[in-house]
């Protein structure tokens, strides 16, 4: 199952490491002529490579990562802060291949036994980091050693795999130092974004529970591996986070969330900006609780740039990832498709990694270097509807033999190709503003009663396994019925985006001219990733939905606090409509 979402508040927190981080140093900072602890990695890294490869077996390969992550972040609700904190933290991963690049230790179902993570000194003790480097190196040979050992046995006894690509690519090595900016972090101002525009739900008596998450994240990587490698790059990050929630009167849960990703705080939004955004997430919570329940569907169907973003993102990007082509578990719906028509002509898609912004919004999924060292590099997956190329880490598949710079993971995962800024675009447009138009008009040429606008996404999964259906479940927030004459569209609420990838593709009519954007995070075999994807509003022939299943829990009894003369908001109020 791959998942892409805006998480919630505290599961972000978590995602990200924060909640494991040790009071410390506001910023990592290391001299750039004299990197202690570049230095002990890559001295460690030597005398690991002279010593092990005297033993039988002898590791092929070995690479050290070291995340050096500062970071402040604070969770306010209702102008309050719940939880504020300041921390540092230095981790290691450390990767050994064990055999020969055509079939180690990582092979088919054992990638995993290929790593192992540990906390690295704060302080730049060449002794105490290296001693660290030296026992995980230990603990990693062992369990790569028994792992190589059940891999030549079970390839001797189970029958011969459709793709026979070695486990591991041959690519020359890199180097590169950037070690960007050092600095404080801005403890107060976070706290101050949190308390701030927490604020502002407190006069809304429909929102029953509301979060603000900032954070600024500063952070030095450092990879070194035995072909030569050795990579230092930066990262920046401030993230708002905004999140609202309300109960409808049959229990359903209803959320709403925005986000804000700049790499510096001056460069968030004016204020003026993001409270519009909150107070646009009162006024959609309110309409939806008085929302009738969306009934299954399926007809003509229009999204909206970031709608459609996140569609492409769960039903085609995860399907281009590079290790979805091989293993006997995988579907492998594009594998065999390469240099065949998969979308309609005048679509292309390419992920794009090197681009921090589009269009002066910033992008969640771009980086440097990959987390296996690699140059990140735009894909042009596929051009004018025809299929050319996947996402690729270094783990090959037939007819691709080479990273393109997508293998990605978070810290403890093995790297997996992985998308990064998926960018769909398309040659056969019109004006935004006449998209509704041709909407109505697809209603009235297949007969149905209404048809669906979907203005807002949350996020999604996608299954990718054979043993399960080859599915998709994209999960909308704000949901319209567009009827094909002059009544007004109908909100509506309680409805899944459901279908399988071939068939969803095959229903694209045309596209608007302006792009959106879509920051989140997403979730797969490698951990959680940023990732971001950017696309045109979409007219479909046809879409299906299904119910949403929620809980049925009423909502409160009692009115908010400072609420006690007003109408209860457990009261249904009118429906919304635009």
């Amino acid at each position: 199952m791959r998942n892409l979402q805006l998480k919630n508040m505290l599961g972000l927190a978590l995602s990200l490491g924060l909640a494991h981080f040790t009071l410390g140093s506001a910023s990592p900072t290391a001299a750039r002529e004299e990197d202690v602890l570049l230095s002990a990695m890559r001295q460690e890294l030597q005398r690991a490579r002279d010593n092990l490869g005297k033993l039988d077996p002898a590791p092929y390969f070995l690479s050290y990562s070291v995340q050096d992550q500062s970071a402040a972040f604070a969770i306010g609700s209702e102008g309050s802060l719940l939880t504020s904190s300041l921390g540092r933290r230095r981790a290691a991963d450390v990767i050994i291949r064990m055999g020969t690049p055509a079939l180690d230790n990582t092979h088919a179902e054992n990638r995993s036994s290929a790593i192992i993570s540990g906390t690295l000194p704060l302080e730049d003790d060449p002794n105490a980091i290296a001693r660290v480097l030296w026992r995980l190196t230990s603990d990693e040979y062992r369990k790569a050693s028994r792992a190589y050992s059940n891999v030549k046995t079970s390839t001797q006894v189970h029958a011969q795999e459709e793709d026979t690509s070695p486990d591991f690519t041959q690519e020359s090595p890199q180097n590169h130092s950037d070690y960007g900016a050092d600095g404080t972090l801005p403890r107060q101002e976070v706290e101050k974004l949190a308390r701030q525009y927490s604020s502002y739900f407190r006069k809304y008596p429909e929102i029953y529970a509301s979060f603000v998450m900032a954070t600024v994240e500063r952070a030095r990587n450092r990879y070194v591996s035995s072909e030569g490698t050795h990579v230092v790059t930066p990262n920046a990050m401030v993230r708002v986070m905004i999140e609202a929630e309300t109960r409808a009167d049959d229990g359903m849960e209803l959320v709403r969330v925005e986000t804000f990703q700049t790499e510096t705080i001056e460069q968030l939004p004016p204020q003026a900006e993001i409270i519009a955004r909150v107070e646009k997430m009162a006024a959609d919570l309110k309409a939806l609780r008085a929302a009738p329940v969306a009934e299954p569907f399926d007809g003509p169907a229009l999204l909206s740039g970031r709608a459609t973003a996140v569609f492409f993102h769960e039903v085609l990007g995860h399907r281009l990832e590079g290790h979805r082509q091989r293993g006997e578990k995988e579907g492998q719906t594009f594998t065999k498709k390469v240099n065949q028509t998969v979308l309609p002509d005048f679509l292309s898609v390419s992920d794009d990694p090197t681009l921090r912004a589009l269009d002066g919004v910033p992008l969640s999924g771009w980086y440097e270097f990959d987390n296996e060292g690699m140059p990140a590099t735009r894909v042009d997956v596929i051009q004018n509807g025809i299929l050319k190329n996947f996402l690729m880490s270094r783990l090959p598949i037939k007819n691709f033999d080479k990273s393109n710079g997508h293998g990605r993971s978070q810290l403890g995962l093995m790297p997996t190709g992985r998308q990064g800024n998926l960018i769909v675009s398309s040659t056969k447009t019109i004006k935004d503003s006449e998209l509704r138009q041709r909407l109505k008009e697809e209603i009235k040429k297949q007969g149905k009663p209404y048809g669906l606008y979907f203005e807002d996404i949350q996020g999604g999964f996608t299954l990718t396994q054979r043993s399960m259906p080859q599915a998709f479940q994209v999960l909308p927030v704000l949901v319209w019925r567009v009827y094909p004459d002059d009544r007004p569209d109908e909100l509506v609420r309680g409805v899944d985006i459901v279908g399988t990838p071939l068939a969803a593709m095959e229903h694209i009519l045309l596209t608007g001219e302006k792009t959106a954007v879509f920051n989140g995070i997403c979730g797969a075999e490698s951990g959680s990733v940023p990732v971001s994807a950017v696309a045109p509003a979409m007219l479909f022939s046809d879409i299906e939905v299904q119910k949403r299943a929620h809980s049925l829990n009423r909502p409160p009894i009692l009115p908010p606090p400072g609420f006690e003369t007003t109408d209860s908001p457990t009261q249904t109020e009118s429906g919304g409509q635009r």
